[in-house]
C-alpha cells in the first residue's frame, strides 16, 4: 500500500480498510471512491484533513 499523502511505502495496516504512514505519520481509511486522510491527535483521537480522489 501507498500513502495516499506522501507516496510512501513505509505504511502499515491498522484495522480493516484504515492504514497508518510512518513517514508523514497520517492515518487513512481506504474506500472504492478515495482516501479520507486523519491526522492523529495529542489524545489519539482522529481528526480529518482532506478528501482524496485516488483510490490506492
Amino acid at each position: 500500500m501507498v500513502c495516499p499523502s506522501c507516496g510512501s511505502r513505509a505504511t502499515g495496516q491498522v484495522g480493516p480498510e484504515q492504514f497508518y504512514c510512518w513517514d508523514c505519520c497520517i492515518e487513512w481509511q481506504a474506500s472504492p471512491t478515495g482516501s479520507q486522510l486523519f491526522l492523529i491527535g495529542e489524545e489519539g483521537d482522529l481528526i480529518p484533513m482532506e478528501q482524496s480522489e485516488e483510490g490506492g
